[in-house]
């Protein structure tokens, strides 16, 4: 294999425009702020590149954690004592965060989930049920997560609809015209991944959601991968619903948030049932609670709303353009430095780009190369990304996938091409 050419790789805002320059970031004073980073793994410094599959957590997050079970572990909502009108203050304090933080016109609008994944169902299994029947249409991409294939798969089946996908190049790009060509008088719902897990592929949403709003259709975006890099922007987008996890923007596991406009989640019905999604409950009739809580059965991951909350305001804190354009620099030279290595071919080389860089290395199984970069301390992600369709498309089994967040450095991708280099030798 040869290394192909490198691409521009811009980090876009949300009207799809390179951000300007940016004073640098304190990266080593960031670092500090991850205690994680200080490890050492086989007795070499830990180099974490497997961000796009989960994130570090700061000093910020994990206090807010602790803070949390130390001084106001209570159910929210529910009780008229101190520890629970703290809970509950956190708690709505986040929500509260979050609405600010991807500009939503309402607190209302954010639900709390436990991450993308159970975003995309939840608008699946409410909207998607109530619209979707036999004949129709629902429109995703070729570069989808399994996360944003399976529940409108799963649905299709039910109803008898029709499931279809927009096709990409051979550079990983979307290709419009074709994506808009299958927007028809059946189609009910578009879902489409704001940035690949898998290639790093930005779409050009702002035209995609217009082509689908002329016909009458909503979009649901999957902007797990997206919104840890750049600054997201709901309403600018005129997004009807946006999905993304928690712990891929450096906030723990287990909670997430769906965006949907308020109109939208209003005529919904809801997801679970269950308490605190009501407003009253007799044998004969339940009546469900105002939003949000409509969609939020049961006790919730108070801590991990309150720790979410922690993290956006700490990248708030550092800047998104600031961190868009660390972020751009430091993909730009991994793509240069990796892609000069003899044997290595860069899968997804679209013009705009976020966070991730996917490879192979010929000869070597990416399972072997990321063995071997685990003993000098690299972390990186080997096989399919929960993208198997992508495979398919650039026929391969698998990729290495190398992926970055704030606290990775220009030394850090210096220490990966050692890396690859030295599986390169063994396996010659």
């Amino acid at each position: 294999m040869t290394a192909v050419a490198q691409p521009v790789v811009r980090e876009p805002q949300p009207n799809g425009v390179a951000p300007k320059s940016a004073p640098a970031l304190d990266l080593a004073r960031i670092r500090a702020d991850f205690p994680i980073l200080a490890e050492r793994i086989n007795g070499k410094p830990l180099v974490y590149l497997d961000n796009a599959a989960t994130s570090q957590k700061p000093r910020a997050v994990l206090d807010a954690i602790a803070n949390y079970y130390a001084h106001m572990n209570a159910n929210i909502h529910r009780g008229v004592h101190t520890l629970s009108v703290r809970a509950t203050e956190a708690h709505d304090a986040a929500r509260r965060t979050v609405k600010q933080f991807i500009n939503a016109a309402d607190t209302r609008e954010i639900i709390f989930v436990r991450g993308a994944t159970e975003a995309i169902n939840l608008v699946a299994q409410t909207y998607g049920r109530v619209h979707v029947g036999a004949g129709d249409e629902v429109l995703i991409t070729a570069m989808e997560h399994h996360s944003n294939i399976v529940p409108w798969q799963i649905l299709c089946e039910e109803k008898g609809a029709h499931l279809k996908v927009a096709p990409m190049d051979d550079r990983g790009e979307l290709l419009l015209d074709a994506f808009a060509s299958l927007i028809g008088p059946r189609t009910r719902i578009v879902a489409v991944t704001h940035v690949s897990n898998a290639l790093g592929t930005v779409n050009p949403l702002r035209e995609m959601i217009e082509l689908a709003h002329r016909r009458g259709v909503p979009v649901l975006v999957d902007g797990a991968q997206a919104v840890p890099h750049f600054a997201v922007d709901v309403q600018a987008l005129d997004c009807d619903f946006y999905a993304f996890s928690g712990h891929k923007v450096y906030a723990p596991t287990g909670i997430g948030v769906l965006y949907g406009k308020r109109a939208l989640l209003d005529a919904m019905p809801p997801y679970q049932g269950g308490g605190d999604m009501i407003a009253s409950v007799t044998f004969e009739k339940t009546t469900y609670n105002v939003l949000p809580y409509k969609f939020e059965a049961g006790t919730p991951d108070i801590a991990g709303a309150i720790a979410l909350g922690a993290a956006l305001k700490y990248i708030s804190g550092l800047g998104m353009e600031n961190i868009a354009a660390h972020e751009h620099d430091l993909l730009a030279y991994a793509a240069e430095t990796v892609g000069a290595i003899p044997g290595v071919e860069l899968i997804g080389t679209a013009r705009e780009r976020a966070g991730v860089l996917s490879f192979v290395l010929e000869g070597v199984h990416p399972h072997d190369l990321g063995t071997i970069l685990d003993r000098e301390g690299i972390a990186i992600r080997t096989g399919h990304h929960c993208a198997q369709p992508v495979m398919e498309r650039f026929g391969i089994p698998a990729t290495a996938r190398a992926s970055f967040a704030v606290y990775n450095t220009r030394e850090e991708v210096d220490v990966l091409a050692a890396g690859i280099r030295t599986a390169r030798e063994v396996f010659q």
